[in-house]
């Protein structure tokens, strides 16, 4: 299938691509990711390995739409979970474990 990434057309395979990544250790997920076999593999680092392109010639968007024409499942980076905010003394309160009413 003929993908985009980075202004270059390439064309890609799954069995490609499952070829490539073949062996290939995967970096620690801190956003995008792809599935790809038994593994998730950062979108950029799944990018570079298929294109030999440098990581900031494109951008995880791009890597994702390409994986998921070829039929692999991706992940787009989680939401950050909004926290409540406590004041100094609820949160000393809480350290103590006594309660503090307000």
């Amino acid at each position: 299938m003929r993908c985009v990434i980075a202004r270059f057309p390439f064309e890609l395979t799954r069995n490609g691509v499952l070829e490539s990544m073949k062996g290939v250790k995967p970096e620690p997920v801190t956003g995008e990711s792809v599935l790809i076999g038994r593994r998730h593999y950062p979108a950029k680092q799944v990018g570079q390995v298929i294109t030999r392109q440098d990581r900031r010639d494109f951008s995880a968007g791009e890597v994702l739409r390409a994986m998921s024409r070829l039929g692999f499942t991706c992940r787009t980076r989680p939401e950050a979970v909004p926290t409540r905010l406590e004041s100094p003394s609820q949160r000393a309160s809480a350290m103590l474990g006594t309660s503090l009413s307000v």
